[in-house]
């Protein structure tokens, strides 16, 4: 092999994703995040479509939505308790939703832009952990279409595929059990 980056490799071998609740601010300023952002965007794109999008919400807004989520969870039949939990969801110092915004094409099916997102997702939280931000993938009762339409701008066909919470390290959350990876793998 011409190239390796054992940095890399070491990075990825310990990566761990930072539960919400332990994230703390300030949050990353406008400037970094939008660095975050251009890190992310360089995903897999067959066809260059760019089938997604970027919205962030920064305190006031979350501070804004977090009752009106608590509230959207009531009418949908949740309890007290998933109406509290979806309104700390909301506590992070700031939450990019990326949005899969599918792209009429001959060449690439719906599903892979959908997974062109779910990429972004992924690189969004690999270059928050690598800034020294923590960062978590979640989705949730914000993703849901109704909610997303109503209050976080989402057009017809558009889809929250992950909400990225970004802030700055609480304690590192333990390591947890992994995937016995010779045991879902099979050579033809």
């Amino acid at each position: 092999m011409e190239y390796a980056d054992p940095a890399t490799l070491a990075f990825l071998a310990r990566r761990r994703s930072h539960p919400p609740k332990l994230l703390t601010g300030p949050p990353p300023s406008r400037e970094a995040l939008m660095e975050l952002l251009e890190l992310a965007a360089r995903v897999p794109d067959h066809g260059k479509l760019e089938p997604w999008r970027f919205t962030v919400l920064e305190r006031a807004t979350l501070d804004r939505l977090a009752p009106v989520l608590a509230q959207h969870v009531l009418a949908k039949g949740g309890d007290e308790a998933a109406a509290e939990k979806a309104r700390s969801a909301f506590g992070s110092p700031v939450i990019v939703a990326v949005v899969s915004t599918p792209v009429e094409s001959p060449k690439v099916p719906e599903w892979e832009q959908f997974l062109s997102a779910g990429a972004v997702c992924l690189e969004l939280v690999n270059a928050a952990l690598a800034a020294g931000y923590g960062a978590a993938w979640l989705t949730g009762p914000a993703a849901e279409p109704d909610f997303a339409r109503a209050h976080l701008g989402l057009g017809a066909g558009e889809r929250i595929v992950g909400l990225i919470h970004i802030g700055r390290r609480g304690p590192t959350p333990p390591e947890r059990p992994r995937p016995d990876v010779a045991a879902k793998t099979t050579f033809l």
